[in-house]
C-alpha cells in the first residue's frame, strides 16, 4: 500500500513538474510589431507630438502588462513620426490579447529578412549598360540636389566614392545626422543604425552594434552603386580598370544600417521612418524575405507605402532564389522591383585540358598557375574520403570536411556549384592542398560569375562542366591548366538573365507583373569596406577598396541611381510617373538585336525581366506616363478585398472604397490578366512631353485577338490625360490546362515608344 501511495505521489510530482515546464515553454517571449496606422499631425511632427505618441504607446501596452513602467521595459522601438506603432518583447498570450484591441490595425512577429546578394563576391558601369545621357541638362546636375537613402548594412565613409570634393552646401531640406566616426561630409550626409530588432530575434549573434560602419562590404557596395562619386582608376586586383561611378554620381547619399547578421523587420521599419523624416528622395532597398507576404502583415510593405505617400520612390530587389526555388519578392505595386541580368564585360579565365580542348570560364583571381604546364585534375567526388561515402554530395560540392587532402594535394579540383558559396569552395580546396579549382555550374545554366578566389580558379557553364567531367571519367591520368584572367569588353548576346534572379508570376497578386524590370546584377564592381576581405572569408587577409558582387541587391541600386537622375531633371514627377518612365522605355533585346535569353539560353519572358532591361537615355524623356497616387493604391487594395479596418494600415483617415473597382483597370505600366473568353482593361496616359499624336502598335499574344480603342491618342499640352481600352478575345476554343501568353502594347509618336508588356495567364 505504501509503495503504491509513494508511486502515486511520485507520478503526481513528475506531472506537476512537467506541467510547470510546459507552461514555461509555452510562455516563450518573442518580439512583435504592434502597428497602429498613421499619425494625424501631418508631415512635420513637433517634438511634443512625438513624445505624446510614445507615451500613448506606453499607456496602451501598460494597460495589458499592469503598468507603464513594465511597458517601457519591453518596448524597444516607438514609431512616432510617420509610422504609428511600437515593437516590443511579449509573451504569446500577451500578444494575442493586444491583437484584439480595436486600435491595433495589424500585429505580426518581428521577422528576419536577408540581403539579396549571392554572398560570393561579384562597376557599376552604367556607362556600359545603357549609357549616361549625354545632353547638357543631365551633365549639369547628375543628381546633385537629390538625396539617395540606402537601407542596408551601413557604409565605409572613407571610400573615395563618398568624397565630398567639389560639393556645395548640404541641401536645406535635409534633417538627418551622421552616427559614424567621421565628420558629416557634403557627399555622405547621413548615416544611422538600427539594431534593437535584430538583438531581440532568437539566435542573434553578439556583434558590434554601436556604429553605422559597414563590416561586410554589402552596404558600401550598394550605396556607391546608386550614388557613388566618380573615381578614376578603380579596379579589382588590377582587373576591370576604369572610372567608377554610381547611377547618380553627384547625388547626396545617406546610409541606414538595418542589417547585421540578417535584417530585422522592426529595424527595417525604423529605417524607413528615419529616412522619411530625414528628407531622402529615393530609397534603395536591397533586402527582402524568402517569400512574399500579404501587404498588411509586412513591415517592408507598410514602410514603403509611407515612403511613397511622402513622395519617395522606393526601389527594391526581387530576391535571389531563381530560377525556380522561390518566387519573386517585394511585389507591392508601389515598389519598383528589380531583377538581375548580365553586362557586356567578362573576366575570362580558360581551362586547358590535356586533350587540347579549351573552355572559357570566369574569375577574378589574382593568382596564376605557371604557363605551359599541366597539372593533375580530380573531381570532388573522386576526392572524397574512402570511409565517408555518405559524404558524396558534399564532396562533389567541396563542402568543408568532405575532401581527402591525400587525394587532392597538388591537383586542380573540380567542384559543383551549389550548397556553399563559390569562394568558400576555393577556401576548402586550398585547405586540402589543391593547386587550382574549377567550379562546374552543374544545373544552373550558362551564367558564370567572376570571384576574387584565394587560389587560381575559374567558373565554367554546365555545358563545359560536363565536358570537363567526361574527360576526367574517360582519361586514365587527366591533366589541366587554368589561364590568367583577362578583362574582355563588348561581349555579345548581353544582357542575359541571371540564374539566381527569381521569376514570376506574382503569387500574392497575379494581376500585377513582378519583377517590374531588370538591370545589371552580375560581376558588378563597386566600393567596398576595408573591414573585410573581398571574399568575406576570415582566412582571407586581403583588403581592397573596390570589389565585385552579384545579386538583385546589386541591380536594385542601379535603378535607384537612375531614379535619382530622372528626379533631378523632373523634380515634380510622382514616384509612379518615374516608375512608368523607366518601365515603358526598356528593351527586351540584347546588344546584337536578338531576344534576351535566360541562363539556360531559352527565350526570356516578362516573368523573367518584367518590362525589360533599363535604358537610362530614354527614361528621362518617355513622352507619356501611367501615373498613380495614394488614392489609386487605396482603390487597388479595395479591389484586393481590403476592408476599412485593413486600409487603416496604410491611411490615417477614414476611406470609403468605390462601389466597384477592377484590378484589371489599375493604371499599372504593365498589363497582366487572368483570361476568360473575353476581357477588357482600361488605362490612362499622361503627356509629359510636347504636344503630339500617338498611334498604337500591338504585338498580340498567341491565340488572342487584341483590339484597342481609340487607336490614336492626341495630346495638345503637357499634363493632359487620355484614356484607352484594350480588349482581349481568345481566337479558338482550344483547351489549355495552364497557359501563359505574352505580348506587348506600344504607343508611338515616331520619337517615343511607350511600351507595356502583356501577360495573359489562361486556365480552363
Amino acid at each position: 500500500m505504501r509503495e503504491t501511495m509513494s508511486s502515486s505521489i511520485c507520478h503526481m510530482l513528475i506531472s506537476l513538474l512537467l506541467f510547470v515546464f510546459l507552461q514555461h515553454t509555452l510562455a516563450i517571449k518573442q518580439s512583435y510589431i504592434v502597428y497602429l496606422g498613421s499619425h494625424s499631425f501631418g508631415s512635420n511632427p513637433s517634438l511634443l507630438d512625438s513624445e505624446s505618441v510614445t507615451n500613448s504607446h506606453y499607456d496602451l501596452l501598460g494597460s495589458y502588462l499592469g503598468s507603464t513602467e513594465k511597458a517601457k521595459e519591453v518596448i524597444f522601438y516607438s514609431y512616432k513620426k510617420y509610422i504609428n506603432g511600437f515593437a516590443a518583447i511579449l509573451e504569446e498570450d500577451e500578444a494575442a490579447e493586444i491583437a484584439k484591441n480595436p486600435n491595433v490595425v495589424s500585429m505580426f512577429l518581428n521577422k528576419r529578412y536577408e540581403l539579396h546578394t549571392t554572398r560570393s563576391w561579384n562597376f557599376l558601369g552604367l556607362e556600359r549598360d545603357g549609357g549616361f545621357p549625354n545632353d547638357s541638362a543631365w551633365k549639369k546636375s547628375l543628381g546633385e540636389d537629390i538625396i539617395i537613402g540606402n537601407l542596408d548594412s551601413g557604409v565605409w565613409p572613407e571610400s573615395k566614392s563618398f568624397s565630398d570634393e567639389g560639393y556645395g552646401p548640404i541641401p536645406k531640406k535635409w534633417k538627418g545626422i551622421c552616427q559614424v566616426a567621421v565628420m558629416i561630409c557634403r557627399k555622405l550626409i547621413g548615416a544611422k543604425y538600427f539594431y534593437k530588432g535584430y538583438q531581440a530575434t532568437p539566435g542573434a549573434k553578439n556583434v558590434t552594434f554601436n556604429s553605422a560602419r559597414d563590416f561586410d562590404g554589402h552596404g558600401t557596395h550598394t550605396l556607391s552603386t546608386a550614388g557613388g562619386n566618380f573615381v578614376a582608376g578603380a579596379n579589382v586586383l588590377g582587373f576591370g580598370n576604369g572610372t567608377a561611378s554610381g547611377g547618380s554620381p553627384k547625388a547626396r547619399v545617406a546610409a541606414y544600417k538595418v542589417c547585421w547578421e540578417g535584417c530585422s523587420e522592426a529595424d527595417i521599419l525604423a529605417g524607413f521612418e528615419a529616412a522619411i523624416a530625414d528628407g531622402v528622395d529615393v530609397l534603395s532597398v536591397s533586402l527582402g524575405g524568402n517569400d512574399p507576404l500579404e501587404f498588411f502583415s509586412s513591415g517592408l510593405s507598410i514602410g514603403s507605402f509611407h515612403a511613397i505617400a511622402n513622395n519617395i520612390t522606393v526601389v527594391a530587389s526581387a530576391g535571389n532564389s531563381g530560377p525556380d526555388t522561390a518566387p519573386v519578392v517585394n511585389v507591392d505595386p508601389w515598389i519598383l522591383t528589380v531583377a538581375a541580368s548580365t553586362i557586356d564585360r567578362d573576366f575570362a579565365s580558360y581551362v586547358i585540358l590535356g586533350n587540347k580542348k579549351i573552355y572559357k570560364g570566369a574569375s577574378l583571381s589574382e593568382l596564376n598557375l605557371p604557363p605551359n604546364k599541366l597539372y593533375p585534375l580530380i573531381s570532388g567526388s573522386d576526392a572524397m574520403f574512402d570511409e565517408k561515402k555518405y559524404l558524396l554530395d558534399d564532396a562533389m560540392r567541396c563542402v568543408e570536411g568532405s575532401l581527402d587532402p591525400k587525394k587532392v594535394k597538388g591537383k586542380i579540383l573540380v567542384c559543383l556549384r551549389g550548397e556553399t558559396g563559390r569562394v568558400d569552395k576555393g577556401v576548402q580546396a586550398l585547405r586540402v592542398g589543391a593547386i587550382g579549382m574549377i567550379i562546374d555550374n552543374f544545373d544552373q545554366g550558362y551564367e558564370v560569375i567572376a570571384d576574387p578566389h584565394v587560389l587560381p580558379a575559374t567558373h565554367v557553364s554546365f555545358k563545359y562542366g560536363n565536358f570537363i567531367n567526361n574527360y576526367i571519367k574517360e582519361t586514365k591520368s587527366p591533366v589541366a591548366s587554368i589561364t590568367k584572367v583577362k578583362t574582355q569588353l563588348g561581349i555579345k548576346n548581353t544582357p542575359m538573365m541571371a540564374s539566381f534572379s527569381p521569376r514570376g508570376p506574382n503569387i500574392i497578386d497575379p494581376s500585377i507583373l513582378k519583377p517590374d524590370i531588370t538591370a545589371p546584377g552580375v560581376n558588378i564592381i563597386a566600393a567596398y569596406s576595408l573591414a573585410t576581405s573581398p571574399t568575406n572569408q576570415p582566412s582571407d587577409k586581403r583588403r581592397i577598396p573596390f570589389a565585385p558582387l552579384s545579386g538583385t541587391s546589386v541591380s536594385c541600386p542601379h535603378v535607384a541611381g537612375l531614379v535619382g537622375l530622372i528626379k533631378s531633371v523632373h523634380p515634380n514627377w510622382s514616384p509612379a510617373a518615374i516608375k512608368s518612365a523607366i518601365m515603358t522605355t526598356t528593351t527586351t533585346k540584347t546588344n546584337n538585336g536578338v531576344d534576351i535569353l535566360d541562363s539556360s539560353l531559352e527565350k526570356a519572358t516578362p516573368f523573367d525581366y518584367g518590362a525589360g532591361h533599363i535604358q537610362p537615355n530614354l527614361a528621362v524623356d518617355p513622352g507619356l506616363v501611367y501615373d498613380l497616387n495614394v488614392t489609386d493604391y487605396l482603390n487597388y487594395l479595395c479591389g484586393r478585398g481590403y476592408t476599412s479596418d485593413k486600409l487603416k494600415v496604410f491611411y490615417d483617415k477614414p476611406y470609403t472604397c468605390p462601389k466597384s473597382f477592377s484590378l484589371g483597370d489599375f493604371n499599372y505600366p504593365s498589363i497582366t490578366i487572368k483570361s476568360g473568353q473575353s476581357l477588357s482593361v482600361t488605362r490612362t496616359l499622361t503627356n509629359v512631353g510636347s504636344p503630339s499624336e500617338y498611334t498604337v502598335e500591338v504585338q498580340e499574344p498567341p491565340q488572342f485577338l487584341v483590339t484597342v480603342e481609340p487607336k490614336i491618342l492626341r495630346f495638345t499640352h503637357k499634363g493632359e490625360k487620355r484614356e484607352f481600352k484594350v480588349t482581349f478575345t481568345k481566337k479558338s476554343n482550344d483547351v489549355f490546362l495552364t497557359y501563359h501568353a505574352f505580348g506587348k502594347l506600344i504607343w508611338t509618336d515616331g520619337k517615343h515608344r511607350v511600351g507595356s508588356p502583356i501577360t495573359i495567364s489562361f486556365q480552363d
